[in-house]
């Protein structure tokens, strides 16, 4: 007899499990792209053991999937209060299945390089959760849909693959939210769950660790307040608040110290001016040809672009591959800040008008507010808001990066002038772009 589960190692979670039918997921050309999309970049390049693809991530968020699934649905952990919103017998089946299916296919349409210049390369309008989307709707992975059993609609993938945030235009049923929170939720997604877990171990920090398992153990379906006529979300027990306290711990230092690293930073500055030069007219959209485009062919241009002076992105190339990327010249300092929110977009357009603005780049991230605030469930069975009871999450740090990046041959020239008028400079509000 066929076997019909199938065991895939995973150095995060030991075992990936899938039946046979979603192996066919598995073997389709858009899952088997992800082989070839490295989950990091070229973080690499800083972490040399950030090699992992989103293949593998994508796997690990399925499995994760799994285990909050059988949690918020089992009928001990149900609230009285929220039970008629999930459905039971063949429906519950049926929406398992979709939500392992959703988990899988959430990272379909990343770009290679993933994030580095995915606001530039593609169409107005247009993003990798677009693009998962069309690929979720596509003709062949329709024909996937409706031969697994039971058949399952493309539209419930993509809703809860990439959540209501993209598809605005799309309603959705309070459970259908609950579902696409479990995969791409703030507070408690699994796709955040598996990234860090992953990216810290291939990266080999300890930035990204927190304990999985409590805090999968202790998450339940919750009215949003004690009101009645309150909405359901996840939420936590009162047992599982450290974990989640350490679950948004972990993504602050992640950023602060791998994704948002200064070297990274400068790298994803070139590698995007490198694509732009191999895509002027935008990446192509279509399915075949986006299927056709990975890292692979990305870095085997780049290797013809740093022997070929002509190349149009040989530059960026040769900052990528020969280790002379963008030093930093400016970074955030409180003082400064003091006198000048907006101190590094003052030394970015000084530096520009003084030496040229091709030599320079500016790196603004403030990270948005945290979704710290979800319902806890208190011993007492009461509902009660995250912030007024954890005072870690009350004080939870957020990334401010504010990086003013150099050519490396412009450098101890460009830092004895800014010595020489920084205070100036800052002192400055600057009212036209370079």
């Amino acid at each position: 007899m066929a076997k019909n589960i199938h065991e895939i190692r995973d150095a995060v979670h030991v075992f990936a499990r899938l039946d046979s039918d979603e192996r066919k997921i598995l073997d389709s050309r858009a899952f088997q792209r992800l082989r070839h999309i490295h989950q990091l970049a070229l973080t690499y390049l800083v972490y040399p053991g950030a090699t992992h693809r989103r293949f593998e991530h994508s796997l690990g968020v399925m499995e994760l999937a799994e285990r909050v699934f059988r949690i918020i649905t089992a009928d001990e952990n149900l609230d009285d209060r929220v039970r008629e919103v999930v459905p039971s017998g063949d429906q519950l089946a049926y929406w398992r299945r979709v939500l392992r299916m959703a988990a899988l296919c959430h990272d379909l349409g990343h770009l290679p390089f993933s994030h580095a210049a995915e606001k530039k390369l593609l169409p107005e309008g247009r993003t990798h959760e677009s693009l998962t989307v069309d690929l979720v709707n596509s003709d062949e992975m329709e024909r996937i849909w409706s031969k697994v059993t039971p058949p399952l609609r493309s539209e419930d993938i993509a809703k809860l693959a990439v959540g209501p945030k993209e598809l605005k235009h799309h309603d959705f049923s309070e459970w259908e939210r609950i579902l696409a929170e479990v995969i791409v939720g703030d507070s408690f997604g699994v796709d955040r769950m598996d990234y860090l877990l992953r990216d810290s171990l291939h990266a080999g920090v300890v930035y990204g660790k927190f304990d999985q398992y409590r805090l999968i153990d202790t998450l339940r379906i919750l009215p949003e307040t004690d009101e009645e006529s309150a909405a359901p979300v996840l939420g936590i027990e009162s047992g599982g608040l450290e974990s989640a306290e350490g679950l948004l711990l972990a993504r602050y230092f992640m950023y602060s110290q791998v994704y948002l690293h200064h070297v990274r930073r400068a790298c994803d500055f070139h590698s995007q001016d490198f694509l732009l030069s191999m895509y002027p007219d935008r990446l192509p959209t279509n399915i075949d040809d986006f299927l056709a485009l990975t890292d692979n062919e990305v870095l085997v241009e780049l290797r013809r672009a740093v022997a070929d002076s002509s190349h149009p992105g040989h530059d960026a190339a040769d900052r990528i591959v020969n280790r002379r990327q963008f030093r930093v010249l400016y970074e955030r300092n409180p003082q400064d800040a003091e006198k000048n929110p907006e101190a590094g977009e003052a030394v970015y357009y000084a530096a520009c008008e003084k030496f040229g603005k091709q030599n320079f780049r500016h790196d603004r991230y403030s990270q948005g507010g945290s979704a710290t605030d979800f319902p806890v469930k208190t011993r007492d069975g009461r509902i009660v808001p995250s912030l007024a009871v954890s005072d870690v999450l009350k004080k939870l740090p957020l990334v401010n990066v504010d990086l003013v990046f150099v050519a490396p041959e412009l450098r101890d020239q460009a830092q004895k002038w800014l010595s020489e008028n920084r205070d100036e400079i800052i002192s400055q509000v600057a009212e036209d772009e370079p």
